[in-house]
C-alpha cells in the first residue's frame, strides 16, 4: 500500500496537506473522515491515528499525525523544491517561527469564528452570546494585525520572497472566517495582495478545488439529534 492522506477539506490544515501533495505532484489515496459526523471517533481510524484528529498520514507501516509534522515529512520525502522548506538556516527558522506561532493564535481565532459564526448557530441550532463573537472578532483582527506586522512586512511572503508552507499554512487558515462571511481581506489591501500571490503559486485552480467544500459550509443543513449529542462537548470549547 502507498501513501494514504486520511482527510476531510472542511479542515484548514487539511486543506494545506492537500494543497501540498497536489502542488507537488505527490502520489496518494484520499481516505475521507467527515469531521462533522464524527468519523474521526470511529474505530478504524483511531488505528490509524489515536488522537483522533485529521489530518493523519499512513505510509505503509508507518502513520504520522499532525499537519506541520506531515507537511515536513513529505517535504523531505519526495525532495519538494526547496523554498517550500528552505535548507538555509536563517530563512528556514523563519518558516519555523511562524509554525510555531500559528498554532494558538491565527489557527485558534479562525476556528472560534467558524464555530460561533457557524457551525453553533446555524448546523447546532444553538444560541452564541453576541458579546463572545465580539470578542473572537477582536482577537482575529489582532492576529491579522500581527501576520502583517509580524510575518508579512514588506516581503511578498510570510517567510522571504518566496512562497513556503507558512503561507500554505496561514492562508487555508484564513479562508476559515471567509466561508463564514468575514472580510478578512477588505480592509487590509496588503493582506489581499499576498493572497493573490499565495493563489496564483498554488494555482487557482486547485485552490478553489480545495476550498469547494469549505465555501458551502454555510448550507449544510441543520445537524440531526445524533450528531448534536456526539458535537456536544465542543460547545464547552467553543463557548467559553
Amino acid at each position: 500500500m502507498g501513501l494514504e492522506l486520511y482527510l476531510d477539506l472542511l479542515s484548514q490544515p487539511c486543506r494545506a496537506v492537500y494543497i501540498f501533495a497536489k502542488k507537488n505532484c505527490i502520489p496518494f489515496e484520499l481516505r475521507t473522515v467527515e469531521l462533522l459526523k464524527c468519523e474521526h471517533h470511529s474505530d478504524a481510524f483511531v488505528q490509524v491515528n489515536p488522537l483522533r484528529k485529521v489530518p493523519a498520514l499512513k505510509d505503509g507501516d508507518f502513520t504520522l499525525a499532525e499537519s506541520v509534522a506531515i507537511l515536513l515529512y513529505l517535504s523531505r520525502k519526495y525532495q519538494t523544491p526547496d523554498h517550500w522548506y528552505p535548507q538555509d538556516l536563517q530563512a528556514r527558522a523563519r518558516v519555523d517561527e511562524y509554525l510555531a506561532w500559528q498554532h494558538t493564535a491565527l489557527r485558534s481565532s479562525c476556528t472560534r469564528v467558524m464555530w460561533q459564526k457557524l457551525i453553533i448557530p446555524v448546523f447546532l441550532g444553538e444560541p452564541v452570546p453576541p458579546e463572545l463573537l465580539a470578542s473572537t472578532l477582536v482577537e482575529l483582527d489582532r492576529c491579522l494585525q500581527l501576520l502583517e506586522d509580524k510575518f508579512l512586512k514588506d516581503q511578498a511572503f510570510l517567510a522571504g520572497p518566496q512562497v513556503s508552507v507558512a503561507d500554505l499554512v496561514a492562508i487555508t487558515e484564513l479562508m476559515h472566517p471567509v466561508s463564514a462571511g468575514c472580510q478578512v481581506f477588505k480592509s487590509r489591501p496588503k493582506l489581499a495582495t499576498w493572497r493573490q500571490r499565495v493563489e496564483t503559486e498554488v494555482g487557482e485552480n486547485l485552490f478553489k478545488e480545495a476550498h469547494t467544500h469549505i465555501m458551502k459550509i454555510k448550507d449544510l443543513p441543520p445537524a440531526d439529534t445524533a450528531i448534536k449529542e456526539k458535537l456536544k462537548p465542543l460547545l464547552q470549547v467553543f463557548l467559553h
